[in-house]
């Protein structure tokens, strides 16, 4: 790290640590669902039903400021399979190199690759129970020829370990909104509480009831797949870990750096070695549960080999920040980037000229709350709060006190009182541009594009 990062660093976060685990390499399970903010009851948000996650909390430790490198599936994908911030692989575009054949960069591998390196067998898991599946996602923004070496634990060698990433897509925008509603419990949208940049309309409430009935319905999969695990005698003697890929799929979340876009649950369970119960309230990056992991399964990475994450149980002193990037998605071309820290969001918008509504295909078609707002924006019917997202610009800059404004709606620039941790921040995202060797200040080509 370096010294402007180390002088913004928390020291003293709890481990939740038991013990050092056992000598032979843990079978690990990577459970992710798709654009997943931590609605959860075990993170406080009670308008969810989600048992079986607040089971696993309570079972293992639930990370509260957990983040993505990226708001959208693919750059933040690229980034927690290789551990590596998805501006440097070059992996930053949604969507991007699909056809070109482009290759990591040398020393940044795919966590998979890593592991079976190792030993382990490695799956990208499809059916599950009946009526229970997984994407088998990958989504990535380089070539992967193999990315996983089967799709179920139960293709493994006897006695191998085994590495096992689930996707679940429930909360993500398409067929899982409907089947969500069939549920016999659904949630009642006039009880829900709306962050004060959403107007607050009968189609807008309908949309976050929606979203939360897909979360509902992602629990009980999960719930089904511990069922499993227990059926299979796996339960015990396998780490799992529940994270999100990106923030929720809702009007300033998914595709930006707001905390609805990039923060996430994470909730890890290794019985016998993390302490039951227990609370995490450091800056995490997702790229952090990639480095833990190859040092759970025992991976010596060698000098040439890149790493960004760290380890999150080690007992070093923790992340001061987390840095976050969003490029182009879709067809929709932007470059911002930012730093958090607990107090302080800091944004820079490189292309402040672009509004938040630039065309995007995806969000016209599957943010009902999108077309409410163009119509009451038009009608002057949207409040302060509210109008931010349908400014006709981007401020260049944006610095938010998130202890006293969680929701991000106060831009605190010019304020004269906030000028040091403004020049902190500044300087903390400059070396780390520096750093990463941002490959987004290079326009993108044309071959690389994947509309």
């Amino acid at each position: 790290m370096m010294r402007r990062r180390d002088s913004l660093r928390l020291l003293g976060a709890a481990p939740a640590l038991l013990s050092q685990g056992p000598k032979t390499p843990p079978n690990i399970i990577w459970i992710t669902g798709e654009d997943m903010g931590p609605s959860l009851n075990c993170y406080g948000f009670r308008h969810t039903r989600t048992p079986n996650l607040d089971r696993l909390a309570g079972e293992g430790v639930r990370f509260t400021r957990a983040f993505t490198s990226a708001p959208v599936c693919s750059s933040s994908r690229s980034g927690f399979m290789t551990g590596v911030y998805q501006i440097t692989s070059g992996a930053h575009h949604h969507r991007s190199h699909r056809k070109d054949g482009y290759q990591l960069p040398a020393g940044i591998r795919l966590v998979t690759d890593r592991l079976h390196d190792r030993g382990y067998f490695t799956c990208n898991v499809l059916d599950i129970a009946p009526n229970v599946r997984g994407t088998g996602k990958t989504d990535l923004n380089f070539t992967a020829p193999k990315p996983f070496d089967g799709t179920h634990w139960n293709q493994r060698e006897k006695g191998q370990p085994f590495f096992a990433h689930i996707n679940f897509q429930a909360p993500h925008k398409g067929p899982a909104f409907v089947e969500a509603r069939k549920q016999k419990q659904l949630v009642d949208p006039k009880s829900l509480p709306l962050p004060p940049y959403w107007p607050d309309h009968p189609v807008v409430r309908d949309e976050y009831a929606n979203f939360l009935d897909a979360i509902n319905l992602l629990d009980t999969q999960v719930g089904a797949t511990l069922d499993v695990l227990k059926k299979d005698g796996l339960l015990d003697n396998t780490i799992i870990a529940f994270f999100g890929d990106n923030g929720r799929c809702m009007i300033r979340g998914k595709q930006w750096l707001y905390d609805p876009g990039v923060h996430v649950p994470l909730i890890v369970r290794w019985p016998g070695n993390l302490k039951p119960g227990s609370k995490r309230d450091d800056l995490v990056s997702a790229l952090d549960l990639t480095a833990t992991t190859l040092e759970w399964a025992g991976v010596q990475l060698g000098a040439k080999d890149r790493m960004d994450g760290q380890s999150l149980f080690s007992g070093k002193p923790t992340r001061g920040q987390v840095f976050l990037a969003r490029d182009r998605c879709d067809m929709t071309l932007d470059r911002i980037r930012g730093v958090r820290t607990v107090q302080y969001k800091y944004i820079r918008n490189y292309m402040p000229d672009r509004p938040y509504t630039q065309y995007n295909r995806y969000i016209e078609e599957s943010y009902p709350t999108l077309g409410v707002m163009k119509e009451l924006h038009k009608a002057g019917k949207l409040n302060a709060a509210q109008s931010l997202f349908m400014a006709r610009q981007k401020p260049k800059e944006e610095l938010y006190d998130l202890e006293t404004d969680p929701h991000e709606i106060h831009n605190i620039i010019e304020v004269a009182k906030y000028r040091q941790p403004l020049a902190e921040l500044r300087g903390a995202l400059d070396e780390w541009l520096d750093h990463a060797d941002d490959q987004g200040r290079f326009p993108e080509k044309a071959e690389a594009q994947a509309l």
